[in-house]
């Protein structure tokens, strides 16, 4: 339902000082003290007030300068009768110091009515209020007609222009508080989604970690019931061991990559294949810097990677590319093949759906298959 232009009121922004610079709130109450004094000095000085008259008219510029306050606050919070009550007391004690001869104070009253209805209340309202008022002044006024309707007219255009003009205050001023709003809301989430992204690498972290570890205690289980030596169980036990160690260190590794304090992906991944006998790495195209979670899908892709290699095809000769292609990077590993290890049957198989899912969050794409001799596994990543 569309708002009735006639019936709306000035909003409450509009009516209200908010917005208004210092200098501008200064200008206007230096316009409002000249006006009021002028209003009492042609009031005090005619030479035609006695004693009693001139108490009579400063209670009425008291009255005046309470019931313009009330005026004001009952339009600021859109009460309409009240309001219409207040301007029409204005309007009758305008009537009544020009009955007790202050002619030019009930001009100035008349007028200042007509600008502040205009300003302040629906137009409904405002433009009957300004007519009487505007329509006293000229009644009374002794000016030629011409220039009694022009000023009639100016004053009324000033009123609307004002009106005008607090609008658009009101309307920044709401725009303002929405930005800000929108800020808040950005950065509420922009939080819970680097919250997301730490829990995400996180659990990728430490999903790797723990199947490593499984498989080395799987792998020792076995050997305790085939009854092998001693060593060979103790081997396995120290090497998941070291598996807890690296995935806390790779938790660590993470969150500092997470801040921005990640070592260069190349040395990440000449580190990795160091850990094997068989594997190498090359890296192809001009380097590119990564965003942090791109950074880290290929980290996670090459670590699960390898890990499988170890459990499904042990021994497996490894080549790891690294492709820096324009608008993206792609991580490439594939193994030779060999016999199926010990290990083949551990794991849930959930680690490289949720690299495929990483990916895909990160608008890339993971392929993982058999290839001509072994395993291929292709991680592509927009940067």
């Amino acid at each position: 339902m569309t708002d009735n232009v006639w019936t709306r009121w000035p909003s409450r922004e509009a009516l209200s000082r908010r917005g208004v610079s210092g200098a501008r709130r200064a200008l206007g109450w230096c316009g409002r003290l000249f006006a009021a004094g002028m209003l009492l000095w042609t009031t005090f000085t005619g030479g035609r007030l006695a004693m009693w008259g001139a108490a009579a008219a400063a209670a009425g510029v008291l009255v005046c300068g309470v019931a313009g306050w009330a005026f004001f606050r009952t339009t600021l919070h859109h009460r309409l009768l009240p309001s219409a009550a207040l301007l029409t007391g204005l309007l009758g004690l305008a009537l009544v110091g020009h009955l007790s001869g202050l002619r030019i104070p009930a001009l100035v009253l008349w007028c200042a009515c007509a600008v502040v209805a205009m300003e302040r209340l629906p137009l409904a309202v405002a433009v009957p209020a300004a007519g009487v008022g505007l329509g006293a002044y000229a009644a009374v006024n002794n000016d030629a007609w011409l220039t009694t309707v022009a000023t009639t007219v100016g004053i009324a255009l000033a009123g609307y222009v004002l009106r005008l003009d607090a609008e658009a205050r009101g309307g920044a001023l709401r725009l303002l508080a929405q930005e800000r709003a929108a800020r808040v809301a950005e950065a509420e989430s922009a939080a819970l989604a680097e919250r997301t992204r730490i829990a995400r690498d996180i659990h990728d972290v430490l999903a790797h970690s723990l199947s490593a570890q499984l498989a080395h205690l799987e792998a020792a289980r076995l050997l305790i019931e085939s009854g092998a030596e001693r060593d060979k169980i103790l081997e396995r036990v120290v090497a998941a061991r070291g598996m807890a160690r690296e995935g806390l260190a790779e938790t660590r590794q993470a969150l500092s990559a997470l801040r921005g304090e990640m070592s260069p992906l190349e040395d990440f991944l000449s580190e990795l294949v160091a850990t094997a006998d068989r594997a190498d790495v090359t890296v192809s195209g001009e380097r590119t810097p990564l965003p942090a979670e791109a950074s880290q899908a290929v980290r996670r892709v090459a670590q699960e990677a390898m890990t499988n290699v170890r459990k499904h095809a042990p021994g497996a000769k490894v080549h790891i590319r690294l492709e820096y292609a324009e608008h993206q990077v792609m991580l490439d590993v594939r193994d030779s093949g060999g016999s199926p290890g010990e290990l083949t049957g551990t794991g849930a198989g959930y680690g490289l759906l949720g690299m495929r899912e990483r990916a895909e969050l990160l608008g890339g794409s993971l392929e993982a298959g058999p290839g001509e001799e072994g395993f291929v596994v292709t991680l592509k990543v927009p940067v």
